[in-house]
């Protein structure tokens, strides 16, 4: 299974980036998609989910400048950023889980926000 996490970088606050997770090893359209964070001396934490069927979730801190999409035909999850905010800066990981307690993550990419 591998979860390749790509499009991190360094932007200026205000900015977008868009990540992208391709996914190989796994039935994606079956899996719930994640995408977390972890900024340095914090413990990582979900930043959105979305289903296999239904509606993504956010966590308060990025809802209405982040969102969250998947194209199963590419097995690949995106993380649109906006408005980007120094505190959006760490490290972003993306994950599957299969609702039956399998659970893969990628090994991250990094997101730099500038004052």
């Amino acid at each position: 299974v591998q979860l390749q996490a790509s499009g991190g970088g360094l932007v200026q606050a205000g900015g977008s980036l868009r990540l992208s997770c391709a996914a190989s090893g796994i039935i994606f359209s079956t899996n719930l998609m994640g995408w977390y964070r972890q900024a340095p001396g914090k413990e990582r934490e979900l930043v959105a989910v979305i289903p296999a069927r239904g509606d993504p979730d956010y966590a308060a801190s990025v809802k209405g400048r982040f969102s969250i999409s998947r194209d199963n035909a590419k097995n690949t999850v995106y993380l649109q950023m906006n408005s980007l905010e120094p505190e959006d800066t760490a490290v972003y990981y993306c994950n599957s889980d299969n609702y039956r307690g399998i659970i893969h993550w990628g090994k991250g990419t990094q997101v730099t926000v500038s004052s």
